[in-house]
C-alpha cells in the first residue's frame, strides 16, 4: 500500500503534523491479546457506578429511572427494525418507516396535536427548533424563557440559535419556583414565542392554561416543554393551548445511560405542519393497493432544499424513537394511565415524608409530578454526600446547574420506589437534617 499511494515509510504519512505535538509512543496499553483486552474493559468499566444499580437513586432533573419490559430491548434488535443511516430507500426500509409512523401517532396521542415529526436528537434541540419555527411563523425575533427551564436547556437553546437573530427575554428569575401569568416580562413587547416547561425544572405545575393565554394575547406562540411520562396524569399541552409540543422520550422506555442517547419528540398543529423541521413517514399505498409507508413532504429536507431547508436537522434518533414505541405499544393506554397514578403516589409519600422533617419546607405550595424541590436546613450538597454515604443517591442540588442558593434539592420518586425504599430515605435523612438544628 505504501508503493501504490507513493511513500517510503509510514512515518511519512505524519509529515505534516508538527514533532512538538506528535506523541512518542501510541496512547495506552501495549497490544494485548483478545482475553487481556476484554479484562482490561472490564475492569475499567467496572469503575462506573450506574445510578439505578449501585445506589438507590432519587435524582430526576430530566433523565428518570422507570421500568422498562424487557422485550423492548428484544424488539429492537429485530433485523426488519435497522437500517442504514438514513432510510430514503423506502421499500427497503418498511419496518423502519412503520415504527416511525406510529412513534408520530403515539406521539400525537399523548400530546393532542395533530402532526409530528420522527424524532429529533433530544428535548433540547426539539425545543431549539420549536423556537425557530415560532420565529420564522410570526416574524418576529423576540422568545420568552422561563426562569423554570432547565438551565441545560436553556444554554441548548441559546447556543443553538447564536447566529439566528434571536432575542431572548427571561420571564422570572432565581427565586421563581412559578410563574405567576399575571406579571408578563415587560421587556417582551413583540414576542414570538413563550416556552411553557410543564412539569418546570422544579417539579412544580404551572398554571399552564393561564400562560398560553397570556402568549396567545401578545400574538406570540405557546411551546410546551413537557416531561411525556406526566401526560399519563395532566392535561395534554393541546388541551391547555399550546400551538407546538417538545419534550425527551427517554422517560418512555430508554434507560438513564449515563445521559444518553435519547431522541427528542416534536408535535405541532397541521397549520405549522410545512414549518416543521425533521423528517415526516407518511401512510401511502403501493400499486398492488397494500399499504405502505415512506418519507413524506421532503421538502424540509436538505438534499432538495439545501440552503432553503427548514432546519439544519437532517436525521432522528431512529432506534432510541423504536424502543419509545414498542415501550409505549408494551404499556398500552390504561398501563400508562396506571403508571401515572403510581408516579403521583410515590413522589408524594417522598414529600410527605420529607416535609415533615424539622427544617424541611418545600420550595412552592403547587401541585407537582413525580419530583419537587424542597429547602434544607443545611447545604444540599452536604445532604447528599452523607446520604451517598449510605447507598441513597438522594437528589440534585439545584446549585450544580446554577442556582444561587445551595439549600435548594430536587428530589424525584418513579415507579421504580416501594413503599419500603421511600421509608428507609426518610428513615436515613431525618437524622442527618435535624443534627443540624
Amino acid at each position: 500500500m505504501l508503493a501504490a499511494i507513493g511513500v517510503a515509510d509510514v512515518e511519512d504519512l505524519f509529515s505534516d503534523v508538527p514533532a512538538s505535538v506528535r506523541l512518542a509512543e501510541p496512547p495506552g496499553p501495549k497490544p494485548l491479546s483478545e482475553y487481556e483486552a476484554l479484562r482490561l474493559l472490564a475492569r475499567r468499566a467496572s469503575s462506573n457506578h450506574p445510578a439505578a444499580s449501585a445506589y438507590q437513586n432519587f435524582i430526576g432533573a430530566g433523565s428518570y429511572e422507570h421500568v422498562i419490559p424487557a422485550a423492548v430491548g428484544s424488539l429492537a434488535s429485530r433485523g426488519e427494525f435497522l437500517t442504514a443511516y438514513t432510510p430514503y430507500q423506502p421499500e427497503a426500509s418498511q419496518g423502519t418507516l412503520q415504527i416511525i409512523y406510529e412513534f408520530q401517532s403515539m406521539i400525537c396521542a399523548l400530546t393532542g396535536m395533530q402532526a409530528a415529526n420522527a424524532s429529533m436528537y433530544d428535548g433540547a434541540t426539539a425545543l431549539a427548533e420549536a423556537v425557530l419555527m415560532a420565529v420564522r411563523a410570526t416574524e418576529r425575533k423576540q422568545v420568552v424563557l422561563p426562569a423554570t427551564l432547565h438551565p441545560a436547556w436553556r444554554e441548548v437553546v441559546e447556543t443553538y440559535t447564536a447566529n439566528q437573530d434571536v432575542e431572548f427575554v427571561t420571564w422570572g428569575d432565581a427565586s421563581t419556583a412559578v410563574l405567576d401569568p399575571k406579571s408578563w416580562p415587560e421587556a417582551a413587547n413583540e414576542p414570538a414565542a413563550l416556552v411553557i416547561a410543564q412539569p418546570n425544572f422544579y417539579g412544580w405545575l404551572e398554571d399552564a392554561a393561564a400562560l398560553a393565554a397570556a402568549a396567545h394575547k401578545r400574538g406570540a406562540l405557546a411551546i410546551a416543554a413537557v416531561n411525556p411520562m406526566s401526560l399519563a396524569a395532566i392535561e395534554p399541552p393541546a388541551a391547555w393551548g399550546a400551538d407546538v409540543a417538545v419534550g425527551e422520550v427517554q422517560p418512555l422506555g430508554l434507560p438513564m445511560n449515563f445521559g444518553g442517547p435519547y431522541a427528542g419528540f416534536f408535535a405541532t398543529h397541521r397549520d405549522h405542519l410545512r414549518r416543521m423541521p425533521g423528517r415526516i413517514v407518511g401512510q401511502t399505498l403501493d400499486n398492488e393497493g397494500r399499504i405502505a409507508y415512506v418519507l413524506t413532504l421532503q421538502t424540509r429536507e436538505q438534499h432538495i432544499r439545501r440552503e432553503r431547508a427548514t432546519s439544519n436537522i437532517c436525521t432522528n434518533e431512529g432506534l432510541c424513537a423504536a424502543m419509545s414505541t414498542f415501550w409505549m405499544a408494551l404499556v398500552g393506554r390504561e398501563g400508562f394511565a396506571q403508571l401515572g397514578e403510581v408516579n403521583l403516589d410515590r413522589a408524594g409519600r417522598l414529600f410527605d415524608g420529607l416535609t415533615k422533617i424539622r427544617g424541611v419546607e418545600p420550595q412552592a405550595d403547587r401541585p407537582f409530578f413525580n419530583e419537587f424541590t424542597v429547602r434544607l436546613p443545611i447545604a444540599a450538597e452536604t445532604f447528599c454526600a452523607a446520604m451517598r454515604e449510605r447507598g441513597v443517591l438522594a437528589g440534585l442540588p439545584a446549585s450544580r446547574l446554577g442556582h444561587p442558593d445551595a439549600d435548594l434539592l430536587i428530589v424525584c420518586a418513579t415507579e421504580t420506589k416501594s413503599d419500603a425504599d421511600i421509608d428507609a430515605y426518610i428513615e436515613l435523612a431525618k437524622p442527618i437534617l435535624e443534627q443540624s438544628k
